[in-house]
């Protein structure tokens, strides 16, 4: 029997993304003064845990090593490349702006157009600079002028850039660190919840603006990570995956819908609803025990497209699969049903994998291994795990064979 091939769109772009935080290395910020607080270092005691692995340092060394990274891409035929800028070492202090940050994130961006790939800029992956924090961080009303300022200065450094976004997973972000009080700074408050996630938004319509001012061509967007919440029979179960689809999938997109030309979706979560929510058959799971359920994607994409109408690119989809036993069966299922999306009307234009590289999965540490290339931690050398290959025929082709 011959193999199907589904086509991919003529200019569909391939890739992969990361963060600044999680790859770059000697950063200086909340994320990093918290790795080493008090209380996380108890938090990591009881659970007799070594700090160390919970400390992002050095990370990947992305920092020293763009060529190895670009080299990764090339491997893998990348045409887009999402990553990340960080505000802490753009402006470790209030009005003062590092050119030498500046110049080498622009270096980086001519690099990656040598080669053509295009690169996606992420201006803010969750840490602020330590000055912002005193200041109040996303708590403060202050934000949105502190934000304005710096995506102004970045977007004049980067004039070449054509896609941008805003804010990385801002839902995530204000559920860990306000509501449920996990992530820094730790404050379990649902009214600095629902205060930070106006700000949030506020700070991307502004951005949305500087951007276009800036940078007239450009297009700007967010990433989002919709999760498809899938019922079973019963109203009970209908109206809670009514209220769960527009508090987690649309209300906070909606604030800003009409200041986006593109939605960027982070995709990895599925949730069965049946009385409850989670009731997940969790027939496979990755390195953390999270669900894969590749036909997931499927549902979130028609319902983005019903929507709002837009052009979406896949920012991020993975999975921790340490020994890549997994990786590409879940690859080849996702792309089928981003295929099947596309064919019945959603306006999909690329996708790109998380992450190009094993990095520092925040909260979880240097455990969770989502690369398609594995990271010594010694050594920083990056070495491709078998999918890889996979990935680089379907990205070369731009098409799949089931």
């Amino acid at each position: 029997m011959t193999d199907k091939i589904l086509k991919f769109p003529s200019g569909f772009l391939w890739g992969a993304s990361t963060s600044a935080y999680q790859v770059e290395g000697g950063l200086v910020n909340d994320w990093s003064e918290w790795e080493k607080s008090p209380r996380r270092l108890a938090e990591l005691k009881a659970k007799v845990l070594d700090p160390l692995d919970f400390q992002s340092g050095q990370a990947c060394d992305s920092w020293n090593r763009t060529e190895e990274d670009i080299a990764c891409l090339k491997q893998i035929n990348a045409t887009a490349y999402r990553f990340s800028v960080d505000w802490s070492r753009i402006e470790p202090e209030e009005g003062r702006f590092d050119e030498s940050a500046l110049n080498h994130y622009a270096s980086f961006v001519a690099r990656l157009r040598e080669e053509n790939i295009e690169p996606f800029v992420t201006l803010w992956h969750w840490p602020i600079p330590l000055w912002l924090k005193a200041k109040g961080g996303f708590e403060s009303s202050d934000i949105v002028e502190y934000f304005k300022t710096y995506v102004e200065r970045v977007a004049l450094a980067l004039p070449t850039v054509k896609f941008w976004v805003t804010v990385n997973e801002p839902t995530i972000y204000a559920g860990n660190s306000f509501l449920k009080g996990i992530w820094p700074p730790q404050k379990k408050n649902i009214f600095l919840y629902f205060r930070v996630l106006n700000n949030l938004a506020r700070a991307h319509r502004v951005a949305y603006d500087v951007l276009k001012n800036v940078i007239t061509e450009t297009k700007v967007g967010v990433a989002s990570p919709n999760i498809y919440f899938e019922n079973n029979p019963g109203l009970i179960n209908k109206l809670l995956k009514l209220g769960a689809d527009w508090w987690w999938n649309n209300h906070w997109l909606d604030k800003i819908k009409d200041k986006q030309d593109f939605i960027g979706l982070n995709f990895y979560f599925h949730n069965l609803i049946n009385f409850g929510f989670s009731k997940n058959k969790n027939e496979k799971i990755n390195d953390l025990g999270w669900e894969l359920y590749p036909a997931g994607i499927y549902y979130v994409l028609m319902k983005l497209h019903q929507r709002y109408h837009k052009p979406v690119y896949i920012m991020e989809n993975g999975l921790a699969d340490e020994a890549d036993t997994q990786r590409a069966w879940y690859l080849k299922e996702i792309l089928k049903n981003v295929n099947q999306a596309v064919t019945d009307g959603v306006d999909v234009r690329g996708y790109l994998h998380w992450s190009l590289i094993d990095n520092f999965e925040w909260a979880h540490g240097f455990g969770p291994k989502f690369g398609l290339f594995s990271v010594d931690r010694k050594t920083f050398i990056r070495s491709p795990r078998p999918s890889v290959k996979i990935y680089s025929e379907i990205a070369k082709n731009n098409e799949l064979k089931v």
